[in-house]
Order: C-alpha cells, then structure tokens, then sequence
C-alpha cells in the first residue's frame, strides 16, 4: 500500500514577470542615455564641467526612475509589491542624493577654474541666474529628505512628521524640471533626444499623477467609504470596520494593506498603512491597530459614519505568488493582522501551520479569531511567547525546522517587527528555502 503525495504547485511567481520588465525598462533606458552623451550637442568647456554635466543627465534619469517607484503602479505593486518597490526606492534615492551633492560641485569646480576664483566665489555667481537658484534649492530639499531617511534619523521622529516632510518630493520635481528646461543641454543633441527625454519625463509624471492622485479619488468618489464600526480589541489596539458602495470592485485580497485617512478627524497628510486584519467579502474591509503614533492612538475616538479617504488595495502578500501547495504563516505582534486574513483566504488551501510570536498570551491580539479560523481550516496554531534571549529564540533555523520540519516544501509567510521579521528570512535562508517561496511585509513604506 503506498501514500499518495499531495500534488505540488509549480507555478512562476508574478514577481518574476515583473521584475524582468523592470530590469528591461531601467537597462533599455542607460542605454539611450549612455548614448545621448557620446554626441554632446554642445562642446563642454573643460573637463570639470564635462564631468558635470554627464553626472546632471544621470541625476535627471534617477530622479524620473524615483517618479514611477513612488508611482504605486498597480501592475508593479500587486506583483513585486511595495516592501520589495520601496527597496528600489531607497537604493535610487542613495543615488540621488550623491548626484546631487557631485553634479553641482563639478559644474562650479568647473566654472570657478574658467572664472579664476575660489569655489565657494563661484556659489553666489551661479545662484543669480534663477534657473540654477532653483536647482540649487531643489538639492537642499533633497538633503533634507535624506537626513531624514538615516534610520537613526527616522526612529526619532513620528512616521506622520516623517511622512510629511517627504511631500517635500513634489517640489523637487518641480524645480528639478525648471531646471532641466533652461539649463539642460546633454539631452538636445537633436530632436529625437528631445523628444525621448521629455517623453520619459512625460510617462513618469503621467504614472505618478495617475497612480497617487486620479485613481484613488476616482475610487474613493465610486466607493463612498465611511466608518461602520470601532471595537477595541485590547487596551491599546483598536478595529475599525469600513462599509462602502460596490467594495468587490477594488479587487482587494487579504494580506494586502491601504493608507488609510480619516478627513475631519486627522490633518489630510495623516495616513497610515494599516493591513486589512480579514479577508475582504466585498461588502466591508476591516483594520486592525495598535496605538503607536498620532492618528493609531485617535481610531478609537473615531465616530461612526466618518468618512474614509483609502488608497490601495497594495503589496503583494497575497496567496497569489504562492508557489507550493503548504503555507507557514508567521506573525509577531500586530503584524498578526494580514496573517489573520490569510488564515481566512479560501484560496490559500493545502496544509497551513501559524506561528504567532507574542512576549505575553494578553499581547495576543486577535487570538480567539485564530484559534476559531484554525479550527475551521484543519489548520494547526502555535502560540510561542516569552522574551527571546539566548534560551528561547524560537525563529533559529533548528527551532523553525523542529516546529515544522518540512518548512523546505512550504511558501512561508512573516509579517512581525523588523528585527523578529529579519532573523525569520536569515533562518529561511539557512535552511535553503527558495526564495520565491518567502513572502515578506515589513511596510517599509515609500513616500
């Protein structure tokens, strides 16, 4: 007599797709660029600023990439999703940054050596022609959102001051493309360099209007979303129960997240990531959180009827990229929210084990739920409390492959703090889990 094997999926995980036109679209367009600056259009007038002005080209190319990353695209976040976009966001961003303090630098060393004056001579000589004032203001805000960005920097401040000042971005967009109109010259080699350049900055504007500003109102005008419910889930987490007109028609999965805002209630640059904490029927969505900061602690006091202003659904965490038939979801803390509504998915079918790390059982939030949606999908529940010291790391690789030793052949799901969430992805890696096996939501949010 011999024991069936449970069948296997083997399909190709959206991300891949997706991450290949990426790469396409970001190499493709190095190359047009690389080949704009092999037939300047005019000649530099010394190294120095020839070194500036290839340096301002790329910056230009960067600064357009940076556009389409924040620009929510949902053909890139429902495959890659946001955690993953928000990586490429802040490596771009590094790069950035650099542009800005070289590009500039190059361009008065140069002008200063023409000139015949000292450097810092050269900074309020430049600065009276109003296209490089603006330029030059649109670098200092650029430094203003990098400082900010130092995780030492970001800890400090609430992610709402964090999150406002990054706005900051839409400006230097603005002065940026001054800039590029009047002092631009490596990109007017000819009219199909002209037309290419403007045409790129066309999409990514074009993106990012549609993605952060004509779709969510066009969605928010359609759905009508107001507050239906506020129930306090422990002393200091709250569920907040959102109705609306025809919801089905966002398309919203469970493990997803929206930005939440609560117009009347907190300022309109308030929001917030907050994963759905159960699987969207089409009629509610449902939040869960924990009073954190300014607008978490004030969900409790929301009134009934409020009006809801969401964008989203966003992220990736879905059933969707799963690849195997089993699934290992993993929650610490209120990260237990879009595992709760994974837990409900019926699609996530096949053999499911939830680990559920929590210091004490009173920090368990929305335990009972689990533990009845468990039940009723055969799955099984571990709760793992205590504080993690040298004795009781239950996310090592040996304690992982002990609670589920065919963690191999599963597609693991964590979502928890960032330092619980990194040792779980270091252990999956140890244990050679493939890694588009992995699915990770850590909200490493983009501004």
């Amino acid at each position: 007599m011999t024991t069936a094997t449970r069948p296997q999926l083997r399909r190709i995980a959206p991300a891949r797709t997706a991450f290949l036109l990426l790469w396409a679209f970001l190499l493709f367009n190095l190359l047009i660029v690389e080949l704009m600056l092999a037939r300047p259009n005019t000649p530099a007038h010394n190294t120095l600023t020839t070194i500036g002005r290839v340096l301002g080209l790329h910056l230009g190319f960067a600064l357009a990439l940076q556009l389409l990353l924040i620009a929510r695209l949902p053909f890139l976040d429902r495959r890659i999703g946001m955690d993953r976009l928000t990586g490429w966001h802040r490596w771009t961003g590094f790069a950035i940054f650099w542009l800005v303090l070289l590009h500039p630098t190059f361009v008065m060393l140069g002008y200063s050596q023409l000139d015949r004056i000292p450097f810092l001579s050269e900074i309020p000589n430049l600065a009276k022609q109003l296209p490089v004032a603006l330029g030059m203001i649109a670098a200092g805000l650029v430094g203003v959102i990098a400082v900010t960005s130092v995780r030492a920097v970001r800890r400090r401040i609430p992610y709402e001051a964090w999150h406002a000042i990054h706005l900051l971005v839409y400006a230097v967009i603005v002065l940026g493309v001054i800039h590029q109109v009047y002092e631009g010259s490596a990109f007017k080699t000819n009219n199909f360099t002209q037309a290419y350049w403007w045409g790129l900055w066309a999409f990514a504007i074009g993106a990012l209007l549609t993605g952060r500003l004509v779709l969510p109102l066009i969605r928010n005008l359609r759905h009508r979303m107001r507050v239906a419910a506020v129930v306090a889930e422990s002393p200091d987490v709250v569920s907040v129960h959102v109705t609306g007109r025809d919801l089905h028609k966002l398309h919203a999965r469970a493990g997803q997240f929206f930005l939440w805002r609560f117009p009347g209630h907190n300022r309109w640059w308030q929001v917030n990531p907050w994963s759905l904490s159960a699987a969207p029927d089409g009629h509610s969505l449902r939040l869960t959180a924990k009073a954190i900061g300014t607008t978490s602690a004030g969900l409790r006091d929301l009134p009934v009827g409020t009006r809801v202003f969401a964008e989203g659904p966003y992220g990736a965490f879905t059933a969707t990229g799963r690849t195997r038939q089993d699934t290992l979801l993993i929650a610490g803390g209120i990260g237990v929210t879009p595992i709760r509504a994974l837990l409900e998915d019926e699609t996530l079918d096949g053999d499911i084990v939830v680990l559920y790390r929590v210091r004490t059982p009173a920090d368990a939030v929305l335990l009972g739920e689990l533990r009845n949606l468990a039940q009723l999908r055969g799955a099984r529940l571990h709760l793992l409390t205590g504080r993690t010291v040298e004795g009781n790391q239950p996310f090592s690789p040996e304690n992982l492959r002990g609670l589920v030793p065919d963690i191999t052949e599963r597609d693991v799901y964590v979502c928890g703090p960032a330092a619980m969430t990194d040792a779980v992805l270091r252990s999956l890696r140890a244990l050679r889990v493939p890694a588009q096996q992995r699915h990770a939501e850590v909200f490493r949010l983009a501004g």
